[in-house]
């Protein structure tokens, strides 16, 4: 993992930790690198870490075991789709949505775009 510059560190490292858990990289139940790991593996300081992995276990992603270490959350990978999926919809889809129609594109004119769309894209992971 590279960290940019622009956004903070531990922003960064809770980033990525909600995108393994969503591509399912990490399942419920898997413990996760310790503070410690990602400060020597990373070369950051180990609160940086720990300032990120107190975000994910107050988002209900990530669970504690005292003693143990941090473990992936039951549900954690659908309470990710479920507000991504959210998101995505309110930030992505209806703004490209409205342009469309305002450049005289149909609901069904996106409508089988998205299908031809998704029809070439299921081919190609099915190729590789």
């Amino acid at each position: 993992m590279e960290f940019d510059s622009t956004t903070p560190i531990y922003i960064q490292i809770a980033e990525e930790l909600r995108h393994e858990i969503l591509i399912g990289a990490l399942d419920e139940g898997d413990q996760v690198m310790s503070t410690t790991k990602y400060a020597t593996t990373y070369r950051i300081n180990p609160a940086t870490a720990a300032k990120a992995f107190t975000a994910l276990v107050d988002e209900g992603l990530l669970v504690k075991k005292r003693g143990i270490g941090m473990f992936v959350a039951a549900g954690a990978r659908e309470r990710l789709r479920t507000t991504g999926r959210a998101r995505f919809i309110q930030d992505s889809l209806l703004p490209v949505v409205e342009e469309a129609l305002a450049l005289g594109l149909t609901p069904n004119d996106l409508i089988d775009a998205i299908h031809t769309h998704a029809q070439s894209a299921e081919t190609h992971t099915k190729e590789h």
